[in-house]
């Protein structure tokens, strides 16, 4: 019998379950999605791969069943912790508020605003991409905005696929276009910014 796919809010995941998910080795493992959620005068170089561990089970409260709020979702195949979705007020990243050109060009958004979510990051762990998990982590994350409360979800998907792998991260343009989104803006050659609003 084939392992059933499930997503859950990643507080309901343990902190072994995300370090499983980026795994040990590559881009993932890194970053452990802190590219958009650094402060002002921090990086990368400065910010040891530790500390942002750390900085992602805190910030998912990875572990804590009742918490009130986490930033993102977890995809489980059986009990194999597979893939990792960003999702979270915009707000939020401060990498995005900072940002000039994606997501703000030639757009009238205030990027305090609170109410509109964005998904930043989809990351299938190594040996389970490609079968469609990010797909369904993508319109996971959707969902669960609106049930959180986001007036608005937002990505930021790169336009062709013939890039090194981690510029990935931010999903592709049928990925999002599959879970209901739709190109308000294209910001650069590469990025667009697709959209649901949901009020």
């Amino acid at each position: 019998m084939e392992d059933e796919l499930r997503i859950v809010p990643a507080n309901r995941a343990s902190p072994a379950d995300l370090d499983a998910i980026f795994g040990s080795r590559g881009n993932g493992s890194r970053c452990r999605c802190q590219r958009y959620r650094l402060e002002r005068g921090e990086t990368f170089a400065g910010t040891p791969v530790e500390e942002r561990a750390t900085r992602l089970r805190d910030q998912t409260s990875a572990g804590e069943p009742d918490a009130s709020a986490t930033t993102g979702l977890v995809a489980y195949l059986g009990q194999l912790p597979v893939g990792w979705a960003a999702v979270a007020p915009r707000s939020e990243h401060q990498g995005l508020v900072r940002e000039f050109t994606v997501p703000w060009k030639d757009r009238d958004e205030h990027s305090a605003d609170a109410s509109v979510w964005a998904i930043t990051c989809l990351f299938v762990r190594a040996g389970h991409r490609r079968s469609g998990i990010s797909r369904e982590l993508a319109a996971a994350a959707v969902a669960f905005a609106r049930e959180r409360g986001a007036r608005a979800v937002e990505a930021y998907p790169i336009t062709t696929t013939a890039v090194i792998e981690e510029e990935l991260h931010v999903g592709t343009l049928p990925t999002f276009e599959a879970a209901g989104l739709t190109e308000v803006s294209h910001p650069t050659k590469r990025r667009k910014v697709l959209r649901a609003d949901f009020a």
